[in-house]
């Protein structure tokens, strides 16, 4: 199912929480929305997911505009939408194949059709033996995987995930991530993904739009705002995935950073350009020394994404010389504001 969001606006009393935002979430893919704390992201899901009515502008859900339903269209419109949430919302006071339960029991279907299905989904999410697990004895990753079967009871045809991997710890979050996007697949679900995580876009999604303030600051395809982000909230996202630790790190596709001081210049380059030694051809063209202080290759939609963060040295003249080099063997080159 495709998603349109037209003009929305939210406001809290003086708080501006989204303003005139448009997306197209296309369907049966991976969307993901990221921003900082305070961005509009939460806001922005429940006006999607139908929990909220915007102040102005529309949802439409196909050709469908859905804002505006009525009672019991708009329970009818919700039974068609999973969420799965950061603290999972879970009933402690039943099972795990109770919780997945539950929403078949609020659509009253029969007893054996509820247990044939949750068995099924249980299954589905790889727990198919802790049917009959009380909540507590699961661990956090487990716990997601029931909330999961739960959202997909219903058969939805759209997915919301609330910063559903936030209290997960990352081998978790990779084996979460993965089962969501076997899901997508399997079931065609048009998947939201609302995270502050820019690994979980990388990792997930396929399109994405950045927030800032209530505002959409960049959107597009994973692979061109990694490799030419635009905004400076993407660029610091970005700059975040970059540890200064070792390089086994780099295992976990993180970037890199071996020096803390210096990197005035950011490189980023894809594809087949992560296998070209453009940088020894520069110091070998022109009178100029580069000094690296940061790299990695990512990968992203099945696409290498190199990052290096480096100082070029030399006079003015021939430090221009080498940006415009780089410019033009296709590598997108980011200068700070400062040395």
């Amino acid at each position: 199912m495709r998603i349109a969001l037209k003009n929305l606006v939210k406001n809290y009393g003086s708080l501006h929480a989204v303003s005139d935002i448009s997306l197209e979430i296309p369907q049966n893919r991976i969307f993901g929305i990221i921003g900082k704390s305070g961005a509009g992201k939460s806001t922005l899901v429940r006006m999607m997911s139908l929990l909220e009515k915007p102040d102005a502008g529309s949802v439409w859900f196909d050709d469908r505009r859905v804002d505006q339903l009525e009672k019991n269209e708009l329970i009818a419109q919700r039974r068609k939408i999973g969420m799965i949430f950061q603290n999972f919302n879970l009933f402690s006071s039943r099972t795990a194949g109770m919780n997945v339960a539950y929403p078949l029991e609020i659509c009253g279907i029969s007893k054996q059709e509820i247990d044939a299905k949750v068995k099924s989904l249980m299954e589905i999410v790889g727990l198919g033996d802790r049917i009959d697990a009380p909540i507590s004895t699961l661990s956090g990753g487990q716990k997601q995987r029931v909330a999961i079967a739960r959202a997909l009871a219903n058969e939805p045809e759209i997915l919301f995930c609330d910063e559903a991997t936030s209290a997960l710890d990352p081998q978790t979050t990779r084996a979460i991530l993965d089962l969501i996007k076997s899901l997508q697949k399997k079931m065609n679900l048009t998947v939201v993904m609302i995270t502050h995580q820019m690994e979980v876009v990388r990792d997930s999604c396929n399109f994405v739009a950045v927030l800032d303030e209530g505002r959409v600051v960049e959107q597009g395809a994973v692979t061109e705002i990694f490799s030419n982000p635009r905004s400076s909230v993407t660029k610091d996202f970005l700059a975040h995935l970059m540890s200064v630790a070792s390089t086994e790190d780099a295992e976990a596709e993180k970037l890199v950073r071996w020096s803390s001081k210096g990197g005035r210049y950011t490189l980023r380059f894809r594809g087949g350009m992560t296998d070209t030694p453009v940088l020894s051809r520069l110091g070998r063209d022109l009178p100029v020394e580069v000094n690296i202080r940061a790299g990695g290759v990512q990968h992203v939609e099945g696409e290498e994404i190199g990052t290096i963060v480096c100082d070029i040295s030399g006079v003015e003249e021939n430090r221009k010389a080498a940006v415009k080099y780089l410019q033009e063997q296709g590598i997108v080159v980011e200068e700070a504001d400062n040395e």
